[in-house]
């Protein structure tokens, strides 16, 4: 389906209709499953008005493009990025300490979809990334997401070092990772306002990106690999910011 993006498995899809009914444009069920869960999601479409259509395994097969579907389809619309004002708006609404994923310039729709997800789950309440160089909110992103694309907010802004400024007048400590880094993770406190900033792919963070952080960390490697890949680092500091913010 054009422009639409398929989220697979019952969870996932519960997900997006819980949180982003108003995305979702059409339900599939495998006509041929009897699953009290599977009755259970097709309930929530129809009670969010969302076109529910039983169909065959091939068809969710093809659908849900080996992924495992359990029998459940959701096809999504691919939500748009939000604005810098929209992140002003957003963080003058927060009733609780800032806890942001800063992205610099992450270019892998995997990646991103991967850290998505993450930061949905630890309660991240924003993700925010640089307009240029970096993958926007495509298909195979939302794929990956399994829901967290429709309800975490996404912003991609113009200038991210002038964002990270903004940030820091409004008391968000930006902690950035980087391998060369004099203090450890699991030595930093990560309670309170805070941004986690992670660098892309291939080069890790930025000069000017780096310079604006206020200070970096390092995960503790013991093997003999030199770095992990961003969305599974990410993956480490989410968890690890939460684990301390419980």
């Amino acid at each position: 389906m054009k422009d639409l993006s398929p989220v697979s498995g019952i969870h996932s899809v519960r997900a997006a209709l819980k949180f982003g009914t108003e995305g979702v444009a059409e339900l599939w069920l495998e006509h041929t499953r009897r699953d009290r869960r599977l009755t259970e999601v097709a309930e929530l479409a129809r009670q969010a008005g969302v076109k529910v259509r039983q169909v065959d395994r091939d068809e969710l097969d093809g659908g849900a493009e080996g992924a495992n579907h359990q029998g459940v389809l959701a096809w999504v619309r691919v939500p748009a990025a939000r604005s810098e004002q929209d992140l002003a708006a957003l963080l003058d609404g927060l009733q609780e300490p800032p806890f942001l994923l800063l992205l610099d310039e992450v270019q892998d729709p995997h990646n991103l979809g991967a850290c998505l997800r993450t930061a949905e789950a630890v309660g991240v309440q924003a993700v925010i990334a640089p307009r240029d160089n970096a993958v926007g909110l495509t298909p195979v992103v939302c794929k990956v997401a399994s829901g967290a694309a429709e309800t975490l907010p996404y912003f991609q802004v113009t200038n991210l070092v002038r964002v990270m400024e903004d940030l820091k007048e409004r008391g968000v400590w930006l902690t950035g990772t980087a391998g060369e880094a004099d203090i450890d993770l699991y030595a930093a406190d990560l309670t309170g306002p805070l941004g986690l900033v992670m660098g892309s792919e291939g080069q890790g963070l930025r000069r000017l990106t780096r310079e604006r952080c206020d200070r970096l960390v390092r995960l503790p490697m013991r093997g003999q690999v030199e770095s992990l890949n961003v969305s599974v680092a990410a993956g480490v500091c989410l968890y690890e910011a939460l684990r301390q913010r419980r």
